[in-house]
């Protein structure tokens, strides 16, 4: 019973999501853990009924229960908090931060708060998106073993589940009572290699990572949501691996509109992405390890690659695999897959994102000479290929796409402004305004603003970041003229959509695009709209279920998340919003 209730899909909005930066786990409602990949982000999934798999694991109160929860401040650190009958129950979730490349140890501690604590409980590990249940499983003092496909099991606190199902349904369940003020830890070790002899210590194991959480805090300083900010900060990190390298998304294939099949698969690093987060906590807190990872990663990609540099790498720095279809169910709406075809694509704006990245880092003093280097590449492939045509940031047909050009103008600037950076202040002036030029010539519409592309008339919301980093500046009137047409052409109550697709109104072709939100919010602040900047800001920031996370998209009608989850860009960009628009314009 447990398992056909717990295995069915929520909406996104319920899902909260606990991470140790080499993987992360989505839990449901009911106490599901209905998604986690092993070893790594980007590796097949052992829990997988997020897409129709029979991989879970859920902790699910026995009696009728509503269910709430929240994070514990500056961490992703999870409670599941329900109250069933007379009872109140909590789940203490975690991975164990920081995360072993091959091992992961999930904790989860049942909290009788009120009343006895009554659970039902089912572990089904299932190896490689639903191939390879468990087998060989034993029972040894109290501690179960064994293995699922290369993946070895070890869980331990339930000495008296018993083994059930046949096939991909086999695994333990279990039923315990915890009394009331007291708690039960369930520890389950899962790794690609062996595991050791000694036992992980539930109390150690707790301590450890709350103090790891603690020492990832930072003063976010004036910010208007500063537990949104911190929030963020922490789903940022969570994300982040020990390589530097950020994924985009802890999932791959929820759809971002059913009827079209348009699923992704976000487990990888994009660098516009990392660039994206890494200057929205320079913005927040200076100096701080996360802004280090984002240069890091970023300058080990570009002087191994140079101006053949991939859009999107695993976190391990390598290059993305071929799409192809994972022979799920999937969520509903979507049929799942693996890869990316974004690797060997050409987005030129990906070099402007750098360099942004650089003067950042630059302004706070953390480059040393192999940045300096990576800037030069940089430089050198914006100046050999901004005539190419290339996808840009939304991943379309190769043209020449304004936005490209502005934020590479933007990152010229920036780098030119900072003799830190070691670039070549004359040089990289003329080549911005250059590049201004060009644009203005053949990406200027008619009435004033800038438009997608040479033969593209329409607007597009992404112009928008090219405006806030300086592409010109906030008084010149090509700002002011897209902020306008943005506004009034593709805003909805101050959602934003990315560009229009055609005559349909723009909820019907996609989601509100949140990262554009966010942006207008930092945009009118810069020119002086104070009102409509907060507006923007508390309209996108609502645009989140009760843990707080948000998707890529958001569907204006419905109220519900769009596409993989949790996606970092537009964490980055509420962390960096929430921190400009107090602040004084200059």
């Amino acid at each position: 019973m447990i398992a056909n209730s717990a295995a069915a899909p929520h909406v996104l909005r319920e899902y909260a999501f606990i991470a140790d930066g080499r993987r992360g786990a989505l839990i449901g409602p009911r106490g599901d853990i209905s998604w986690m990949c092993l070893p790594g982000w980007d590796d097949d999934a052992v829990f997988a009924t997020l897409l129709g798999g029979s991989g879970m694991y859920a902790i699910t109160p026995s009696d009728p229960f509503v269910w709430g929860g929240y994070y514990e401040n500056n961490t992703l650190i999870w409670r599941s908090r329900w109250v069933a009958g007379r009872a109140v129950i909590e789940c203490r979730e975690a991975l164990v931060f920081p995360g072993d490349r091959h091992r992961a140890i999930l904790l989860r501690r049942i909290v009788a708060e009120y009343g006895d604590a009554e659970v039902d409980i089912l572990l089904r590990p299932v190896a490689g998106f639903g191939q390879h249940p468990i087998r060989a499983q034993s029972l040894d003092q109290g501690i179960w073993s064994a293995r699922a496909g290369a993946i070895r099991v070890r869980w331990s606190g339930a000495p008296t589940a018993r083994i059930t199902g046949e096939g991909t349904e086999q695994g333990w369940t279990a039923h315990l009572r915890v009394p009331e003020g007291e708690h039960r830890d369930l520890i389950l070790e899962l790794s690609d290699h062996g595991l050791p002899d000694q036992l992980p210590d539930p109390d150690i194991c707790w301590s450890a990572t709350e103090n790891a959480w603690a020492s990832e805090r930072l003063d976010i300083g004036d910010s208007i949501a500063p537990r949104d900010a911190a929030h963020a900060l922490a789903v940022l990190r969570g994300m982040t691996a020990d390589s530097g390298g950020m994924v985009a998304a802890a999932t791959t294939s929820l759809p971002e509109r059913a009827d079209r099949n348009e699923n992704y698969d976000y487990r990888y690093v994009w660098l516009r992405d990392q660039c994206l987060a890494g200057q929205a906590v320079a913005a927040a807190a200076g100096g701080h390890p996360l802004l280090d990872d984002a240069i890091r990663f970023a300058t080990a990609r570009i002087l191994a690659d140079g101006p053949e540099l991939s859009p999107a790498y695993t976190v391990n720095g390598a290059g993305l695999p071929p799409v192809r279809p994972v022979d799920l169910p999937g969520y509903p709406g979507a049929q799942p897959v693996t890869g990316n075809r974004v690797y060997g694509q050409f987005q030129l704006d990906t070099f402007g994102e750098l360099l942004l990245l650089f003067a950042a880092a630059a302004r706070h003093d953390r480059l040393d000479n192999d940045q300096r280097r990576a800037i030069a590449l940089a430089v050198a492939a914006i100046a050999e290929n901004h005539h190419r045509p290339e996808a840009g940031i939304w991943e379309l047909d190769n043209r020449r796409w304004t936005h490209s050009r502005l934020i590479c103008a933007a990152g010229l600037r920036a780098v030119a402004a900072s003799p830190a950076t070691g670039a070549d202040t004359a040089a990289c002036s003329a080549l911005a305004d250059r590049l201004l030029a060009d644009s203005s010539r053949v990406g200027l519409h008619s009435s004033g603003r800038w438009q997608r592309a040479p033969d593209l008339a329409g607007v597009d919301a992404s112009l928008m970041l090219a405006m806030i980093r300086g592409a010109v500046p906030a008084d010149d009137p090509r700002y002011a003229a897209t902020f306008g047409a943005v506004r009034d052409e593709l805003s909805t109550d101050h959602f934003v959509y990315r560009y229009r697709h055609d005559d349909r109104p723009l909820e019907v072709s996609e989601g509100a695009f949140l990262l554009c939100g966010f942006t207008m919010a930092t945009a009118a602040h810069q020119l002086g709209q104070p009102l409509t900047a907060m507006r923007y800001f508390e309209r996108n920031r609502a645009a989140c279920g009760t843990p707080g996370l948000f998707a890529e998209e958001y569907d204006v009608t419905q109220r519900q998340l769009r596409g993989n989850l949790p996606q970092a860009f537009v964490h980055a960009a509420l962390l960096e919003s929430s921190v400009q628009l107090p602040r004084t314009r200059t």
